[in-house]
């Protein structure tokens, strides 16, 4: 492991285009990059979370809290897709697939608000920006990752500390929902899955209090990378199979106290992959 940079508050939806790495500072209000040569950060008007690269290499992110898909355009996100007749928010993660959909998470309620739990949803947007419900009943959906030469999406449902796959529809609808892992079985009694991504052989997923990334598939655990007393928050491979994890820092509190008082720091670590195996 070594250290790739730092400076972040809470790093979200990690993506590897053009030999840099891109990454959502949700808590700090902006995106951080090294596309220009040296670890950046840039303020947002509306605050990304996800963040996905279109097939033609266009960065679009998953706006939180205006229910809409913005387009980098180089200082910003602009337009690109509303989702305001679909989402209640805030949006979470996003991934896309090969004919350039983008599937997003609709959290459903803003739990840093204060708002009761209530279930959320999958939305799929088109690649002409058409959005609709994919998938309802989602338990805090949060990482997202297609795998299975695109048939297949799993999705993170944190509080329910397990990894769920649906069929991907020719129609791009979500169906026969299913349980993937059972994090806190397979990995540990505190996993709780925030972000995952696909690997060639499974799914790495963040177990946020579990101090813990971890490869999974169907079977079950497959390997396993301590973070020691920090906090894996989400994480993406390179095209060298590098593994990029964002790791949060609470200075020896509960993680959700450093958040509410605004002392969490998180940077990112990097795995050659020889150790993400």
């Amino acid at each position: 492991m070594s250290l790739y940079s730092d400076g972040l508050t809470w790093g979200e939806g990690p993506r590897w285009s053009d030999g840099a790495l891109w990454v959502s500072d949700t808590q700090k209000g902006g995106i951080w990059t090294d596309s220009g040569g040296t670890w950046t950060f840039t303020p947002l008007a509306g605050q990304s979370n996800g963040l996905w690269f279109l097939p033609d290499r266009r960065l679009v992110g998953a706006i939180m809290r205006e229910n809409r898909v913005g387009l980098w355009d180089g200082v910003d996100f602009g337009s690109y897709a509303d989702l305001s007749a679909v989402a209640v928010g805030p949006l979470g993660d996003m991934v896309g697939d090969r004919d350039g959909g983008l599937y997003v998470d609709d959290v459903g309620y803003a739990a840093h608000l204060g708002e009761q739990p209530r279930p959320g949803r999958l939305i799929y947007v088109a690649s002409d920006g058409k959005a609709t419900v994919a998938a309802e009943d989602v338990e805090f959906p949060n990482g997202l990752a297609i795998i299975d030469d695109g048939r297949t999406l799993i999705v993170a449902e944190t509080w329910a500390q397990r990894l769920t796959a649906f069929t991907i529809g020719e129609d791009n609808q979500l169906t026969d929902k299913r349980l993937f892992a059972d994090l806190a079985a397979v990995v540990h009694p505190e996993a709780r899955p925030d972000g995952i991504c696909a690997a060639p052989h499974g799914v790495w997923v963040c177990t946020l209090t579990a101090h813990s990334v971890a490869l999974v598939d169907q079977s079950g655990q497959l390997a396993q990378i301590s973070t020691g007393e920090g906090y894996p928050i989400a994480c993406c491979l390179d095209t060298a199979g590098r593994l990029f994890v964002t790791v949060a820092e609470s200075g020896g509190i509960p993680i959700m106290e450093a958040v509410a008082d605004k002392t969490v720091k998180t940077h990112v670590e990097v795995y050659e992959p020889a150790a993400a195996h």
